[in-house]
């Protein structure tokens, strides 16, 4: 099935725990602290790659989580990094938030990433937290949590032609002709429910050609899938209007589809495009052909895509209308893209009658201390106090034996003293 909308939520994995660990060896009767840093945890990473064609992967996979570093380990060994998650999606996938519509990113040149979620920093072990005053500290933080987020996929097909026209136009039996793909093809409307793609080539260069599923009037609004559809036109940089040249108005057919390509915008209006009369091979069309040319005010073309006839003649047109597209690689900068580094600051809140001090860092490093060693102890009362959080806490009403939460741990208010 063709998928080309997809809400995603990614989780990047956390990093790994910092240890608390002592050298421990014969004649070495004050080794001191040896423990290891965590390691870094997985990032989410999205990449557009040309031998993807939909976004289906992602219906029934909407959660993505990186894996979390290891631990680190006595002997300062470092906790392994773990390796990052890479999320394939085609060419021309934007990326919007959910919550404003707002575009992130637009994903076209193959290679190009966008970091949706970085991994988390890896804590720090207790060889860090050793000084003149503190020989055998008991601390090490908690890895950094990994980043998390929604986003929203949409595909807007990259391809240099579009076919358009009403249902039953012959787009798909063109395509086939033109390109030799095998899209679903049958005698009755709205055969085709999702773009194809083929490509058409010459003995120098080739297309990308897409046929847009059959549009109805009021498409722009909607009708028929019409919006869905329209937007895989955006891209195009020529449109080939296929009509039925033997039904009794082809050219009031074609308007119609020049209406709702005017109507939705987005300079499908202006557009460069060509005419395709097709079904050559019936008797009306045939009679017909030579007028409808005079009346479409376009360049036009007879031909059968049933026989083939008219088809090279066709081919050979849409080569000139579309000159080589400029061969231009993104700078550096823009192959990958990352989001604005989230803020981790702190911030205490009232939670339940107690009090809740909200940050990464002091989060970590309550999650890594050992409580029951009174120098971590004393070390973490210190860290309340340099940073500015027990001030704050005062201010909002923190009494001793208040509860004060930070992370998982719950602790027992009380002052230290300081100002």
């Amino acid at each position: 099935m063709f998928q080309d909308r997809a809400r995603l939520r990614v989780r990047a994995g956390d990093g790994g725990r910092g240890a608390i660990s002592f050298r421990r060896e014969a004649h070495v009767p004050r080794g001191g602290p040896d423990g290891g840093d965590g390691g870094r945890g997985g990032s989410v990473i999205l990449r557009a790659d040309p031998q993807v064609t939909t976004l289906s992967d992602f219906r029934y996979r909407s959660v993505q989580r990186a894996p979390s570093g290891g631990n680190g380990a006595g002997e300062k060994r470092t906790g392994k990094s773990a390796t990052d998650l890479v999320l394939r999606a085609p060419p021309g996938t934007l990326v919007t938030d959910p919550a404003t519509g707002a575009v992130i990113a637009d994903l076209v040149a193959p290679g190009q990433e966008l970091l949706l979620a970085r991994g988390g920093e890896g804590g720090r072990g207790n060889t860090h937290f050793k000084s003149s005053t503190r020989r055998a500290p008991r601390i090490a933080e908690d890895g950094q949590p990994g980043e998390e987020r929604e986003i929203d996929l949409e595909l807007k097909l990259i391809a240099d032609v579009g076919l358009v026209g009403l249902p039953n136009a012959g787009k798909s039996s063109l395509l086939a002709a033109l390109t030799r793909a095998h899209p679903k093809i049958a005698a009755y409307p709205f055969t085709t429910l999702s773009p194809n793609l083929g490509v058409l080539r010459d003995e120098e260069r080739e297309l990308v050609v897409a046929d847009i599923p059959g549009l109805i009037e009021g498409a722009h609004q909607g009708a028929g899938l019409g919006e869905e559809f329209l937007r895989h036109v955006e891209r195009t940089r020529l449109v080939v209007h296929v009509i039925d040249a033997a039904r009794e108005d082809p050219v009031a057919d074609m308007d119609v589809v020049a209406a709702e390509l005017a109507a939705y915008g987005k300079g499908l209006e202006g557009r460069d495009h060509i005419v395709a009369l097709n079904k050559m091979d019936l008797p009306d069309a045939r009679e017909r052909a030579g007028d409808l040319a005079r009346r479409v005010g376009a360049p036009s073309y007879a031909v059968s895509a049933a026989t083939g006839e008219g088809v090279p003649q066709l081919a050979r047109a849409i080569f000139a209308a579309c000159p080589p597209r400029p061969v231009t690689e993104p700078p550096e900068a823009e192959r990958r893209i990352e989001f604005a580094r989230t803020a981790r600051d702190w911030r205490v809140e009232r939670e339940d009658g107690a009090f809740r001090v909200i940050g990464d860092r002091v989060e970590r490093l309550a999650g890594g201390i050992d409580w029951d060693s009174p120098d971590a102890t004393a070390y973490f009362q210190e860290f309340l106090l340099r940073s500015g959080i027990e001030r704050e806490l005062r201010a909002q009403g923190a009494k001793e034996g208040d509860t004060v939460r930070v992370g998982k741990i719950e602790l027992e208010w009380q002052e230290s003293g300081g100002r």
